[in-house]
């Protein structure tokens, strides 16, 4: 049987949107839009649901592209009924926590700020700096983006000597703590010398430092101190009387005073070009700057208000109650500001202003904001007009009918043979695209150890990643997200030659473009030139190029040796008998290293998932014979 066909977007059947339309009343709630697989587009409220619905799908031109784009994939619309717009608020902020849409993201994700990361999911969280925004275990909180990078690595370096902490992601010693331990910066996480529940109430002081509540931290640690003292235990008033220096150290040294009362606010503004709104929120508390946050918005997607308005959503469906603060000052006035005021008061449990100040300190506080996201969006657009710089100069170089928006590098990885890998990267608009990067293993079985064949390697990766197009000639090239504009090769002649002779077996030479930029001196082939193209290392265009190369290289290597480290850890255990690769995963896990495996008692042994006695002894007798 043929397979059914898709339901067609709403915007390209009149007559079945003007019946959904009818049907959607004319309440508070949220609406979901999904498209022709079922999968959820946006999620959104509104207190009108049916005009929120219809202004998507009147005059298609005004639309930004993002919600062009999102508009011209609407294949279905459902919605949930509210008594209240701040209920509305609440249960969208839910939806998206759960289902996590893609137009949802209003916020560009651009590695540009760092995030703090507290692992609450883990028995023993750890604590980190990452610039992937919310990914993992939704248990997980991370505080930021923080715009200055080296002053959280100072403060967090800061924090690790205040409180006993775990220092090291992954134990040095099997069965017993390192020097961390010895000197007081690690309570023994290692070996559990220290309970589950313990360990969380040290890393919760800790998290009141990230979200500003210092001085609050200070109170109950000079409370406890005094109590210690009470009770003659003079060893334990020590160490907290140590903690509070050092969180005066820290206040002193990383807090800027304001002329302020003690009043706990946050002060959002922004400065906005054709493309790009560059957000800062200043957060204010007991009178002192404890923190500056930035973002980076599409300036096409609404009124600076309306921007404003989605960037506090955004930010406070991340906080804990208690990080809200009682009062919000904002550049411009919010669209939904009461409904807004309403959620983040039902949430803090006491009440939550939010105003436009007009005179006065707080109005300085304001254009203080606005100075500091100036200099931001002066940054973003000198990072802008030298990434266009280089995109045009490219497609000068290459004869591109117009810059490339996808370009894709391949490299590939081994030692003479041994372990051989292939990396596939991806920058949009000259930026990595991480959620597009794949590794391949190589299964060429000509290549092994000792014979090794980059031609017949890079051939094969090529013929993997386009031959599902070679199969149905009825795939969409232009418009394709997947489909790329360049491809590059690393590597000279050689390697060129081998890939364009898979594109004209798979009949794809004519629709794609493909080049090799060469090591050694950063020359550019095309296919069936015997010359480089005379260009220079250092133009706009080739350094692209050469920065799209290194990260192939960086991700093939990077997955190289993840392979190569994998097969010499499992290579003695695959000579034991009855121990297969699960078996083997188990045992590493446990362990850590062979080392560890051969220290190890039948009984220790014994004890792994999976690993009965009569195995156990076999594991031990082979390293004992």
């Amino acid at each position: 049987m043929p397979p059914a066909s898709k339901t067609p977007p709403l915007n390209k059947d009149s007559e079945r949107l003007a019946i959904r339309l009818e049907e959607i009343p004319k309440e508070p709630g949220v609406y979901f839009m999904r498209d022709a697989n079922e999968q959820i587009l946006y999620i959104g409220k509104s207190k009108s649901l049916r005009s929120r619905i219809r202004s998507y799908f009147r005059d298609l031109h005004s639309h930004s592209p993002r919600i062009a784009v999102m508009v011209s994939q609407i294949a279905e619309i459902e919605f949930i009924v509210t008594d209240t717009e701040a209920e509305a608020l609440a249960l969208e902020d839910n939806l998206i926590k759960q289902h996590q849409p893609h137009f949802n993201v209003l916020l560009k994700d651009d590695k540009k700020y760092p995030y703090l990361c507290i692992t609450w999911s883990e028995s023993y969280p750890r604590i980190f700096i990452t610039r992937l925004r919310r990914k993992g275990n939704a248990r997980n909180r991370y505080y930021g983006p923080y715009v200055d990078t080296g002053l959280l690595r100072r403060t967090l370096h800061l924090v690790k000597r205040i409180f006993p902490l775990r220092q090291r992601p992954q134990p040095l010693f099997k069965d017993r703590p390192c020097l961390n331990y010895d000197i007081g910066r690690c309570p023994g996480v290692c070996q559990q010398l220290i309970s589950s529940e313990e360990y969380h109430k040290t890393v919760q002081r800790v998290a009141m430092v990230f979200q500003g509540r210092t001085k609050e931290l200070a109170d109950i640690l000079t409370r406890q101190m005094e109590a210690a003292a009470e009770k003659l235990n003079f060893e334990q008033a020590a160490r907290l009387r140590d903690q509070i220096r050092g969180l005066q150290t820290l206040t002193a040294d990383q807090k800027t005073a304001l002329p302020d009362d003690t009043v706990s606010r946050d002060a959002i503004a922004l400065v906005a070009d054709d493309q790009h709104a560059c957000v800062q929120l200043f957060q204010v508390r007991a009178g002192r700057l404890v923190g500056r946050l930035g973002f980076v918005a599409d300036a096409q997607s609404g009124e600076p208000g309306a921007i404003l308005q989605r960037v506090l959503e955004e930010h406070f469906q991340t906080v804990d109650p208690v990080e809200i603060p009682a009062e919000i000052l904002v550049q411009h006035e919010l669209p939904e500001g009461e409904i807004l005021t309403q959620f983040l008061s039902q949430r803090k449990g006491r009440k939550v202003a939010i105003e436009v100040p007009q005179r006065r300190m707080k109005a300085e506080l304001i254009e203080m904001v606005e100075r500091n996201a100036h200099y931001e969006l002066a940054r973003t657009q000198r990072f802008a007009d030298r990434n266009a710089q280089a995109m045009q100069d490219l497609a000068e170089v290459l004869d591109l009918p117009s810059q490339p928006h996808r370009i894709e590098g391949y490299d590939i990885s081994h030692i003479q043979g041994a372990d051989a890998v292939a990396s596939q990267v991806v920058f949009v608009d000259g930026l990595p695209a991480k959620q597009h990067y794949r590794h391949y293993k190589i299964k060429n079985p000509q290549v092994t150890a000792g014979h090794s064949d980059d031609f017949a390697s890079m051939a094969e990766v090529i013929r993997r990643r386009f031959r599902r197009y070679a199969a149905d000639p009825m795939l969409e090239r232009v418009g394709n997200l997947d489909w790329p504009d360049l491809v590059m090769i690393d590597g000279g002649k050689g390697q060129l030659s081998a890939v364009v002779a898979v594109l004209r077996e798979l009949n794809l030479l004519q629709d794609l473009r493909v080049v090799s930029l060469a090591k050694q001196r950063e020359e550019i082939f095309l296919p069936e030139e015997s010359l480089p193209l005379p260009t220079n290392a250092e133009q706009p265009g080739v350094q692209l190029l050469r920065r799209l190369r290194d990260e192939a290289h960086r991700f093939a290597v990077s997955f190289h040796r993840k392979k190569r480290s994998d097969r010499m850890r499992r290579s003695r255990l695959e000579e034991i008998p009855g121990l297969g690769y699960q078996r083997q995963k188990q045992l590493l896990s446990s362990f850590r290293s062979i080392d560890y495996i051969r220290e190890a008692t039948p009984e220790q042994l014994a004890a792994v998932p999976g690993i009965g006695p009569h195995l156990a002894q076999q594991i031990y007798e082979y390293f004992h014979p």
